[in-house]
């Protein structure tokens, strides 16, 4: 069941749950997802952007290609208020010289192909990847981050997680065995989606309750 958290006429903001592929992947198996649910209902429904398989929370589709192509240029020109909210194994403290509690990690990434779909840091050959974070508590061994993705890489957050030494739980590709041990599905949740109306121009900002 897709919960559709907004609707009108240019658009729809939906929230995906986590094991949901958000476009068909390769192969008959793989056909059921997101868009293929979402275009059951509303034909006029296009893709502007995606999230993991295993990554819950909020995703914007356009009605038309009008309000794709305008969606898509306010991702690509980073106009998009993208927050997520994770738990990550271990416990994070906040460094020294932070803004407002907010640090980040830049750390150039590239696709790993012999070991696709992963992604590598890779300092030489690696794409320009920036990621702002804070702690917004810990438990149980465990600490709470905010993400601010401010590049969209394949797998940013989780692979810059892990790179920090503090994998997400549940995460079966970049998570070590304790960390893939402590969670039944990855605990990454795109929880607040921003960006200003295509057709009206109103700034319209949402929020998703996180499930863990």
């Amino acid at each position: 069941m897709i919960e559709v958290v907004h609707t009108d006429a240019a658009l729809l903001v939906l929230s995906k749950p986590s094991g949901l592929l958000a476009v068909p992947g390769r192969g008959q198996d793989k056909q059921d997802c997101l868009s293929a649910r979402v275009r059951a209902r509303y034909p006029d429904a296009l893709v502007v952007h995606r999230l993991d398989m295993a990554t819950s929370g909020l995703m914007v589709m356009a009605r038309g290609i009008a309000v794709q192509r305008i969606l898509s240029q306010s991702f690509a020109r980073r106009e998009v208020l993208k927050r997520y909210e994770a738990l990550v194994h271990g416990v994070l403290e906040t460094p020294p010289e932070t803004e407002n509690g907010w640090s980040s990690i830049d750390l150039p990434l590239l696709s790993d192909w012999p070991n696709r779909p992963l992604q590598k840091v890779d300092p030489l050959h690696g794409k320009p990847s920036l990621t702002r974070w804070r702690i917004l508590g810990h438990e149980d061994g465990a600490t709470r981050v905010e993400l601010e993705p401010v590049t969209g890489r394949s797998h940013q957050l989780r692979v810059h997680l892990a790179a920090l030494g503090y994998p997400v739980l549940g995460d079966p590709l970049y998570g070590h065995e304790v960390a893939k041990s402590r969670a039944g599905r990855l605990l990454l949740h795109a929880r607040t989606l921003g960006f200003f109306h295509p057709v009206s121009g109103e700034w319209l900002e949402f929020e998703s309750p996180v499930p863990f």
